[in-house]
C-alpha cells in the first residue's frame, strides 16, 4: 500500500463546516491524505456571516504545530487564516527552522461573507511567510492588498493569481514563477451560489498533491478540477454562500494512481438497456439516442456506459490517471502492445488503448471533470 501522505493545515475553524480547518480536512481526507490541524482562531460563523471569532495565542497555535510535527513528521504544510500579526510572526519563525516540506500559504484576508479576516499588522507579517512559502494563492484583492504580483514574487518562488473575482463568464488562474508564467487554465465560470470555502479548498489540494509528489504543474491543474466538481456537487442546504460538495469527489483521479471507475457494456437494443439500468437505480447523466449510447453514474460517482456496437456481452475496463500520457509511455518501454497511443478525443477524454492476454479491452485515460460533467449532461433539478 501507498504511504498516506501527512498534510497539516494552519487555519481558522468554521462553524459551518464550508471553509476553514473543515474545509481542509473534507479536500485532505478525500485525496487521500492524513489531515493534522493547528488552529489558530475559533469563529461562530453561518452562511450569513461571520457573528464573532476568538483568536488563539500564538505559543498555542505553535504547541499544536509542534506536537503533531515531531511525532507524526509532515509532507506539506498549508497555512491560512492566522488571525493576529502575532500568530503570524511565530509561525514564519517557526517555519525558518523546517526545510524541504512544501509551504502553501492561502493569504485570507476577508471572508466571502465580507467579513475582515486580517488586520493591517497581520497583512504586513505576510511577508515573511510568503518567504517561507513553496506557493502563495492569493485572490485578487488580497493580490492588491500584498503589493501585486512583482511584489509576491519578490518574496515567493511561485504565485498561483486566482481570477474567481474578476467577473465575466469565463475564470481565468494564472501560475507565475520568476521565470514568468508557467501555467494558465480557463474555464467557463460555474454558476453556483456555494462557493464558500473555495480558498481553502483549493490552497489544500494543493497541498496534498504537493506532499504526494504531484509538480507544482499538475498539483494546481488536479486541485482546480477538485474545486470545480465540488462546486458543482453542493449539497444546497441554504439559498446562498453554502458549503461544497466535498463528499462527492470520487474516483475523478485527482491523487496519483489508477482508477476503476467507468466500464463500458455492449448492448442490442438502446431503449431496453437505458430501461434497465434505470430501473436497477442508476443515474443516467447522458442520453444520446442517435449514437445509440447512454452513460450512467452510481452512487459513489464511478460511471457505466451502453453502447450498441459493441460486442454484445462484451466489455470495455477504464482505467483512469491523470499522468496519462507518462504513464503509457513507461508501459510502452516496457514491451506494453498499444493499439492506440494517446489521443484527445472529441467527447473531453484523453486516451490510449490495448487488450489484456486474454484480449479484453483495457481503455487507459483521463476525462477529468468531464468524466461526470460532461457538456452534454442531462440537466436536473
Amino acid at each position: 500500500m501507498p504511504r498516506v501522505t501527512r498534510i497539516l493545515t494552519i487555519a481558522g475553524s468554521d462553524s459551518g463546516g464550508g471553509a476553514g480547518i473543515q474545509a481542509d480536512i473534507k479536500t485532505i481526507t478525500m485525496l487521500g491524505g492524513h489531515a493534522m490541524t493547528a488552529i489558530t482562531a475559533i469563529t461562530a460563523q453561518n452562511s450569513r456571516g461571520v457573528d464573532a471569532v476568538q483568536v488563539l495565542g500564538a505559543d498555542m497555535v505553535i504547541a499544536q504545530i509542534d506536537a503533531v510535527a515531531r511525532d507524526f513528521g509532515l509532507d506539506a504544510i498549508k497555512i491560512g487564516m492566522l488571525g493576529s500579526p502575532a500568530v503570524a510572526e511565530a509561525l514564519a519563525d517557526w517555519l525558518a527552522g523546517q526545510g524541504g516540506v512544501p509551504v502553501v500559504f492561502d493569504p485570507v484576508m476577508i471572508a466571502s461573507s465580507g467579513a475582515v479576516l486580517a488586520d493591517a499588522a497581520t497583512i504586513a507579517a505576510f511577508r515573511r511567510l510568503m518567504a517561507c512559502a513553496t506557493l502563495v494563492t492569493p485572490n485578487l484583492p488580497e493580490l492588491d492588498a500584498l503589493g501585486g504580483e512583482a511584489a509576491v514574487l519578490d518574496l515567493a518562488p511561485a504565485l498561483l493569481i486566482k481570477g474567481g473575482h474578476a467577473g465575466g463568464d469565463t475564470v481565468t488562474d494564472r501560475l507565475v514563477t520568476h521565470a514568468g508564467e508557467i501555467g494558465r487554465w480557463d474555464d467557463p465560470r460555474i454558476d453556483s451560489p456555494h462557493s464558500h470555502g473555495t480558498g481553502c479548498t483549493l490552497s489544500s489540494a494543493i497541498a496534498t498533491l504537493l506532499g504526494q509528489g504531484v509538480p507544482l504543474e499538475q498539483a494546481v491543474e488536479r486541485a482546480r478540477t477538485f474545486v470545480r466538481l465540488a462546486l458543482r456537487d453542493a449539497p444546497a442546504f441554504v439559498a446562498s454562500n453554502g458549503p461544497m460538495g466535498h463528499h462527492s469527489v470520487r474516483n475523478d483521479a485527482l491523487s496519483p494512481g489508477w482508477h476503476l471507475n467507468q466500464i463500458t457494456l455492449g448492448a442490442t437494443d438502446y431503449a431496453a438497456s437505458v430501461t434497465f439500468y434505470r430501473a436497477l437505480g442508476l443515474r443516467q447523466i447522458v442520453d444520446s439516442p442517435d449514437n445509440y449510447y447512454a452513460r450512467f453514474e452510481a452512487d459513489n460517482g464511478a460511471t457505466l456506459s451502453i453502447h450498441v456496437g459493441e460486442d454484445a456481452g462484451g466489455a470495455v475496463a477504464y482505467l483512469e490517471c491523470a499522468d496519462l500520457d507518462a504513464r503509457v509511455s513507461a508501459l510502452a518501454s516496457e514491451g506494453f502492445a498499444f493499439d492506440q497511443m494517446p489521443q484527445d478525443e472529441s467527447w473531453g477524454w484523453r486516451e490510449a488503448r490495448l487488450s489484456d492476454p486474454a484480449g479484453n479491452v483495457l481503455c487507459l485515460y483521463f476525462g477529468g471533470e468531464n468524466r461526470r460533467y460532461p457538456p452534454w449532461r442531462i440537466a436536473t433539478d
